[in-house]
C-alpha cells in the first residue's frame, strides 16, 4: 500500500493505492466517521484480482484539501475529477461507503459515462433516504446524530459510541480511531461541514431530489447493505429500484454493521469483482476500453 498525492480542480488530494498501475481503476470513497483505512482490506483483494485501486482522502479530511464547499455536487465532482486524473481515457469502478456512497450515487448520476460500474454500500439513493426519514420512525430516531453533527463537534468518546451502534459486532479498531479523531482535529471539523451542507427543502438544491430524472441513476448499481446496521436500516432502501436505469442488484449481509468493508471485506470485494465482471466484462478484465464520446 502506497501514498499518493493527486491535484485535481487546483485542489489537493492524498490517497491509498494499491495493485498494478495498468489495471483497470477502481476509486474507493470512505465515510464518516472514517479514513480511507477502512478499505484497506477490500483494496488488498481488488487488487489480487488485477484493480489498481485507489482510496482518497475526501475533500475536509487531511492531508486532502479542507476548502469548502461542502455540498454534495461538489463532493461528486470531486470523484469524477479524481477519476478523470487516474484514468483519462477509460471509465472507472467507483465504491462508496457512507457518505462516499452519497457521493458515488451523485456522480452516478452526473456522469454516467465516466463510471463503468458502482458498489455502494450503507447508504441508499438520497431519495430513498429521504423518503424513509418520513415513513419509518425508527430511521428518523437513528438519524438524530446528523442534527447533532450540525452544531457541535465529536470527540474521542463520540466516536466509540458512533462505530459501537453502528456496528454492535465489530471492535472499533483503536488505532484507526486515534487516525480519524487526529484527521478531525486537524481539519478544525471541516468533515462536519457535510452535514451542515445538507439541503433543506427551502433550498433550490432540494429540487434534484424532486425531479425523477434528474435523480436518475443510469450505472449498474450494486448495494449492499449489514442486516445489523445500527445507523441506517436495510429498508431504508426500499423502492430504490425505481430510481435506478440499468442493472441494479441488492444484497443484505447477515452478521454485518454499518462497516461492511472491515467485517466482511471478502464477501464485499468478491461480490464487487463479480458484479463489475458482470456488467463491465473487458474493462474488469484489463482489456482496453475507451470512454463513449
Amino acid at each position: 500500500m502506497e501514498r499518493i498525492a493527486l491535484r485535481v480542480d487546483d485542489a489537493p488530494f492524498a490517497a491509498l493505492a494499491t495493485g498494478p498501475a495498468d489495471g483497470p481503476v477502481a476509486l474507493l470513497l470512505h465515510g464518516f466517521p472514517d479514513l480511507p483505512g477502512s478499505w484497506t482490506p477490500v483494496m488488498e483483494r481488488l487488487a489480487r484480482r488485477g484493480y489498481r485501486c485507489v482510496a482518497p482522502w475526501l475533500r475536509g479530511y487531511p492531508p486532502s484539501t479542507t476548502d469548502g464547499p461542502f455540498g454534495l455536487d461538489r463532493l461528486a465532482r470531486d470523484a469524477l475529477a479524481l477519476a478523470r486524473e487516474l484514468s483519462p481515457r477509460a471509465p472507472v469502478f467507483l465504491l462508496g461507503h457512507d457518505w462516499g456512497a452519497a457521493i458515488t450515487w451523485f456522480a452516478a448520476m452526473k456522469a454516467p459515462q465516466r463510471i463503468a460500474a458502482a458498489l455502494t454500500a450503507s447508504v441508499p439513493h438520497p431519495v430513498a433516504f429521504a423518503r424513509s426519514l418520513v415513513r419509518e420512525p425508527t430511521q428518523l430516531w437513528r438519524s438524530r446524530y446528523m442534527l447533532a453533527l450540525q452544531v457541535r463537534s465529536i470527540d474521542r468518546a463520540g466516536l466509540e459510541r458512533l462505530w459501537r451502534r453502528w456496528s454492535p459486532g465489530l471492535e472499533p479498531p483503536a488505532a484507526h480511531l486515534d487516525a480519524v479523531e487526529a484527521t478531525l482535529r486537524e481539519g478544525g471539523d471541516a468533515a462536519l461541514e457535510y452535514y451542515r451542507a445538507i439541503p433543506r427543502p427551502t433550498r433550490l438544491e432540494w429540487l434534484r431530489f424532486i425531479d425523477r430524472d434528474r435523480a436518475t441513476v443510469r450505472t449498474p448499481m450494486l448495494y449492499l447493505h449489514g442486516l445489523d446496521d445500527g445507523c441506517i436500516g436495510p429498508g431504508s432502501a426500499r423502492g430504490q429500484e425505481r430510481l435506478v436505469e440499468a442493472p441494479y442488484r441488492m444484497e443484505i449481509l447477515p452478521g454485518a454493521g454499518h462497516f461492511l468493508q472491515l467485517e466482511k471485506p471478502d464477501e464485499v470485494a468478491d461480490r464487487a469483482a463479480r458484479f463489475f465482471e458482470t456488467y463491465a466484462p473487458a474493462l474488469a478484465r484489463g482489456k482496453a476500453v475507451t470512454l463513449a464520446t
